[in-house]
């Protein structure tokens, strides 16, 4: 048998049904989740979670049939990133029905290949995106620790998204990157952008990094600081165009003996 389905109250009681069906450990299946259930009210209308899960590949003889499974090849999670990602699915459902928030999550794989999104699907669903996805960064913050991804993590980063908030916030901070970049260079005036997390940041940083005319800046403390983009003239077209003339901001001070003055940083990333 290459597969079963299974029931249980939680999502949880179900895998672990399967695995005793299919007398196999965890890493040994991939999961698919057919109905997460629900409690009902004083035990009326409930509904038991259903899973469906598969043998992979290596489990069973190489040269029977693969088995079929509703999860395509480009949707499944490493075998190794399975228990941490289950780990953080269950958490995200059991938030949102803390939050009473009826929702549906959905596992895919992003375009980069570099992601796994757990897409969130919801009526009320700007409740839990927030002023300028405060909500969705505090959620994403919470399942990220709880999936055990640590900084330098060299697998798939988990992603959490919400009706595809994060692919339109970014068209919409590069889009105003480039409109106060052209109101910066026609005004001559450094134009500030208020209480902007260090994700918005970089992507203003990216989208004007290759404008010749404007640099950007981040200024302040904390998650959210300020940004400033700033008309730069002709100075970074002539250094990029002349590198090998461009002056060393302490070179002058250091031939006159005189104490050298720290050269202005610009921050790059957020």
């Amino acid at each position: 048998m290459d597969f079963v389905e299974t029931e249980g109250d939680t999502i949880d009681d179900a895998i672990e049904n399967a695995l005793r069906s299919l007398g196999v450990a965890r890493h040994r299946i991939t999961v698919d989740i057919v109905s997460e259930g629900r409690k009902g009210i004083f035990g009326f209308g409930s509904q038991k979670a259903k899973i469906r899960a598969a043998l992979t590949k290596s489990t069973f003889d190489l040269n029977a049939p693969e088995a079929t499974s509703t999860i395509s090849d480009e949707q499944a999670v490493p075998v190794d990133d399975s228990i941490a990602l289950d780990k953080a699915k269950t958490a995200l459902r059991q938030i949102l029905e803390l939050m009473g928030v009826q929702a549906t999550i959905e596992e895919k794989l992003a375009a980069t290949g570099d992601e796994t999104v757990l897409e969130i699907q919801a009526e009320n669903s700007g409740v839990l995106i927030g002023r300028k996805g405060q909500t969705l960064e505090a959620l994403q913050y919470v399942i990220t620790r709880i999936a055990g991804e640590r900084p330098g993590h060299e697998g798939r980063h988990l992603v959490v998204d919400i009706e595809n908030y994060r692919a339109r916030r970014r068209k919409s901070l590069e889009d105003m990157a480039l409109r106060l970049g052209e109101k910066a260079k026609r005004q001559r005036k450094t134009v500030t952008v208020d209480a902007l997390s260090a994700a918005d940041r970089r992507i203003i940083h990216a989208a004007l990094q290759d404008d010749p005319w404007v640099s950007t800046k981040s200024l302040g403390q904390g998650s959210y600081r300020r940004l400033l983009i700033i008309p730069e003239g002709d100075r970074k077209k002539k250094e990029a165009a002349n590198p090998a003339t461009t002056e060393r901001p302490d070179t002058r001070a250091q031939e006159k003996g005189e104490k050298p003055t720290p050269a202005r940083v610009t921050e790059n990333e957020g």
